[in-house]
């Protein structure tokens, strides 16, 4: 399998290239040249396969030219070694739970993929590698306990000061010493912009191997393929038309789910659910997209206002917006409503939500009140993890499973400075 770049699409890369750049050095995200549509007798047996069995089922197609078959499906099983229940709520409404893993959060399927295909690469490079994250909540937590401890891997994280829980803060700066908290004087989008121009840093890259684990990096963004998969299998099969519903805030979930829909699982209509960052849902409306600086919302994880990946979105669709329109609908909410719709769940049907799964549900539901579908809506993280915003929508305080850590991080506080961040990022401060 080759890869293209979206800022060159008539360039081609490897599959190393493209888990060790991330991006290309105009800006450019990687994509597959051929998204494979899987056999029919997958679709008849996936309702009986696990997640991991699902996840090498589907990743084998696009990695299995480079990585051997048996170390594709070891990466899957210890990748996907915990459950993602299917949840009914109510006649052809569902919800998709992604918070079991370790750092009880969605991103910990995609993080723990793409820690098992770098950490086979840097054994054959025998090199250190450098991989750099920015967050804006969730991410953070789930690389660093990916890569925790990973031999000839070392992980800097950029997150936003103030914008995140103290949960997520938790799970960045307790990783493990080869883990470094970098604590930014900035938003979401401040981060995002260090990381990019660590990447566009040529003479950087001459001294490190650089990469991200953020979804602009296609290892870690293909793998959450896997979970819309799994949603489908598991609900009643008289449903004809499915719809998704995706808390969106850097656009790589939505993205992986385009990519499972081309591969040729029947889903009929994604729905980009945002917050007040709603760059997306408007130029789904008026065919025009404005980014803008991020708002900070108590959705914090989707705290987006130039999401990065919607230009892998663009480019699946030829930038056609008529196109884009007829797969994807987007709404977005206040978080007054986004409370409102945690208390709405907790009411009707006894279900604790977090800020992020309430998005997803005010969206799903907005789109079923004119349009006959069975909906589906994906649970991007434990409530615990908010669980101020859930004891103020419901008077209930949730559970948080156990956190593991696994040892003191290394921690920065940082000024929104890439000469500064450079330091951190080359150990030279």
């Amino acid at each position: 399998m080759k890869y293209y770049s979206t800022s060159d699409p008539s360039r081609r890369a490897s599959l190393e290239e493209v888990l060790l750049k991330s991006i290309d050095a105009n800006d450019g995200l990687y994509m597959p040249e051929i998204i494979p549509v899987l056999p029919d007798t997958f679709f008849y047996e996936m309702e009986h396969l696990s997640p991991a069995e699902i996840a090498f089922r589907v990743t084998k197609p696009v990695f299995g030219d480079d990585i051997p078959e048996d170390v594709i499906k070891s990466i899957a099983d210890k990748a996907l070694s915990f459950e993602i229940p299917v949840v009914e709520l109510s006649d052809r409404l569902y919800v998709l739970e992604l918070f079991h893993g370790p750092t009880f959060a969605f991103k910990d399927v995609g993080a723990r993929f793409l820690a098992g295909l770098l950490s086979w690469f840097a054994g054959r490079t025998g090199r250190e590698i450098t991989v750099l994250a920015a967050t804006s909540g969730d991410t953070g937590g789930a690389v660093a306990n990916a890569f925790s401890e990973k031999e000839g891997i070392r992980v800097v994280v950029l997150y936003p000061s103030g914008r995140i829980s103290p949960v997520q803060e938790k799970q960045i700066t307790r990783a493990g010493r080869n883990i470094t908290a970098v604590k930014l004087q900035g938003d979401f989008d401040d981060c995002q912009r260090l990381v990019k121009m660590a990447f566009s840093d040529a003479d950087l890259k001459k001294k490190i191997v650089l990469t991200s684990a953020n979804s602009i990096n296609f290892g870690r963004l293909f793998p959450q393929s896997v979970y819309y998969f799994q949603a489908v299998s598991k609900i009643k099969k008289d449903s004809d038309r499915i719809a998704v519903s995706v808390p969106s805030g850097n656009f790589g979930n939505l993205t992986s789910g385009i990519i499972a829909a081309r591969m040729g699982l029947k889903i009929s209509k994604f729905i980009a659910s945002t917050n007040i960052n709603n760059s997306v849902p408007i130029y789904l409306k008026t065919g025009i997209y404005t980014p803008h600086p991020s708002f900070k919302t108590i959705s914090s994880a989707m705290d987006v206002g130039a999401p990065g990946n919607f230009k892998r979105v663009l480019h699946l669709f030829g930038d056609n917006h008529k196109a884009i329109k007829n797969t994807i609908s987007g709404y977005w909410f206040t978080d007054d409503e986004t409370l409102a719709g945690m208390r709405e769940l907790y009411e009707s049907y006894g279900y604790l939500a977090d800020p992020h799964t309430a998005v997803a549900y005010l969206g799903l539901k907005k789109y079923m009140d004119s349009n006959i579908c069975t909906g589906i809506f994906l649970a991007t993280a434990h409530p615990g993890k908010f669980a101020d915003e859930t004891f103020r929508a419901t008077g209930t305080v949730p559970d948080l499973p156990a956190f593991q850590p696994a040892g003191d991080s290394v921690r920065v506080a940082s000024p929104n400075d890439y000469s500064f961040v450079r330091k951190i990022i080359e150990k030279s401060f």
